[in-house]
């Protein structure tokens, strides 16, 4: 990565620097169908997505999924998403911004809650793993806050300052795994949640990436 200035971002991936809404609202209604639940829009999923995701089932069930049912609908969500994610790609610019941003000496890294051996060699297919001083996908059960593995993450990242990290992503809980280990955050509403829903957060949010990495240079300063 050569000489870093102390600025540092985790990007969030799925929603964030990988555009891949249109197989999110496709795997979930498919595992929406395994409970007889309608099929919803992205402008609904966005107003009522949330961490841990039963919570979000439990949105639209009236309860919380059993045991059972979420093995099955978690299932169901990999399968469809692992099938359709190969039509996804890239957010716009997201490319020009990571190579400026390691040209200007600074450091990054991605954390996902995307399964860790799933998520390496897509980021590697994509042609910009050299970017990263790490790439972490998640490790164990799905479905859990961000919280624990943005502490590990940050933990490994030797001589990244906490507080000269900001931590971009498209939900709210990246800004709370952001704020717990003492890091700033920026949310994107080209993902998961809409406006309303991410400025309750308080913390900045943007409508494109650019923005969201002027803002990170920003507070990062």
């Amino acid at each position: 990565m050569g000489m870093q200035t102390g600025a540092h971002i985790v990007w969030d991936w799925n929603g964030t620097l990988f555009h891949d809404n249109d197989a999110i609202i496709g795997a979930t209604n498919a595992a929406f169908g395994e409970l007889g639940l309608r099929p919803i829009t992205m402008e609904q999923y966005r107003a009522l997505y949330c961490v841990p995701v039963p919570k979000f089932y439990e949105r639209l069930l009236g309860r919380l999924p059993t045991d059972a049912e979420w093995e099955v609908m978690d299932a169901t969500f990999q399968r469809y998403y692992t099938e359709h994610r190969v039509g996804c790609g890239l957010t716009a610019g997201a490319a020009e911004l990571l190579a400026g941003w390691r040209s200007a000496g600074r450091s990054q890294s991605i954390l996902s809650m995307y399964g860790h051996d799933e998520l390496v060699p897509l980021v590697r297919g994509f042609g910009i793993e050299a970017h990263f001083l790490r790439v972490d996908g998640r490790t164990g059960p799905s479905g859990g806050s961000k919280t624990e593995h943005m502490v590990r993450h940050l933990g490994a990242l030797a001589g990244v300052d906490p507080a000269r990290t900001v931590v971009i992503g498209d939900a709210a809980d990246d800004a709370v795994a952001a704020l717990h280990v003492g890091a700033r955050a920026v949310l994107y509403t080209g993902g998961s949640h809409g406006r309303a829903r991410l400025e309750e957060v308080g913390v900045p949010v943007v409508d494109t990436l650019g923005e969201a990495v002027a803002e990170a240079e920003r507070l990062a300063a």
